[in-house]
């Protein structure tokens, strides 16, 4: 194995393009290996589609399996061949929000027993050897409890992943040099909800007070920045390929996208284990994520 390799751990089909589609992209431009673990299928989540409103949970409950095709067109999109479901298909469901009844099933990731998820995941650590994991915060990003639980099936993982003494059997024990934590600076929140104004939209996100957004992080705890506009075009395909759960045709991300690249093509990182390396931009930002890794 001498390319580069990276991994990402998301919760639902979606998450991985809005927060690092470009960056998924350019990555596997470069001639690198990039593998996707999804945690769950997405299968409470809101149908946009009219013709597909059957699929909702409350009605056929069928939205999980579609999702899996939207999964993968988006991921030709962005050129990523390796994508795999943590488990396999359906082994673990989407949880929905704290105190909603899709919380309280037995089968919902959130309640998912840590150990034999991670499981599941060091098997993948250990069969690809990533040189870097991309994840979420503590928090989830907004709080979502798969977003949440994604991150400790990661962060878990990835520790015993480079334990040789647990679980020989699914494969040589490997350490993963560097982690990241996606983020959302809040001067590019702030200044992204004004030039959506300026646009003369002032509902939906453009009406939002930056400082109330729970996914915002302060900006100094931004430590990597990815420039990856030359690859919106792929990054708004894949995006577009989730159809029953985002519009590219009106709202916040056509409207993102009609501000250009910088708003959907530039992706921020936050390093929590391994070194910062260089070359690093005028606020000393890494500038790769794979920066110092031999």
């Amino acid at each position: 194995m001498s390319a580069r390799r990276l991994l990402l751990v998301h919760a639902h089909p979606d998450d991985e393009t809005i927060g690092s589609g470009a960056t998924m992209a350019k990555y596997v431009a470069n001639g690198d290996n990039v593998t996707l673990v999804t945690c769950t299928l997405g299968e409470e989540g809101e149908v946009l589609v009219p013709d597909l409103s059957h699929l909702a949970a409350d009605q056929e409950d069928g939205l999980g399996a579609h999702r899996i095709t939207e999964l993968g067109n988006a991921m030709a999109a962005l050129g990523v061949t390796d994508w795999r479901l943590l488990g396999g298909p359906g082994a673990y469901r989407d949880s929905g929000m704290i105190g909603t009844p899709p919380n309280d099933r037995a089968d919902c990731f959130w309640r998912a027993d840590l150990l034999d998820a991670a499981r599941h995941l060091v098997a993948v650590i250990r069969d690809e050897q990533p040189h870097v994991l991309v994840t979420y915060d503590d928090f989830g990003g907004y709080g979502h409890p798969d977003h949440i639980q994604a991150h400790r099936v990661a962060m878990y993982a990835a520790s015993l992943a480079a334990a040789p003494s647990f679980a020989p059997e699914l494969g040589q024990a490997w350490s993963i040099h560097k982690v990241y934590w996606t983020a959302f600076p809040r001067s590019v929140m702030k200044a992204g909800i004004e030039a959506l104004r300026s646009m003369g939209e002032d509902t939906g996100f453009a009406a939002q007070d930056p400082d109330d957004l729970p996914f915002v992080c302060d900006d100094e705890l931004v430590t990597t920045v990815i420039d990856g506009t030359e690859y919106v075009d792929r990054k708004m395909e894949a995006l577009a390929a989730h159809a029953t759960q985002i519009s590219t045709e009106s709202g916040f991300f056509a409207l993102s996208n009609n501000l250009g690249s910088q708003v959907m093509g530039v992706e921020y990182f936050r390093l929590v284990h391994g070194e910062p390396a260089g070359p690093f931009d005028q606020d000393g930002r890494e500038l790769d994520l794979f920066a110092g890794i031999e």
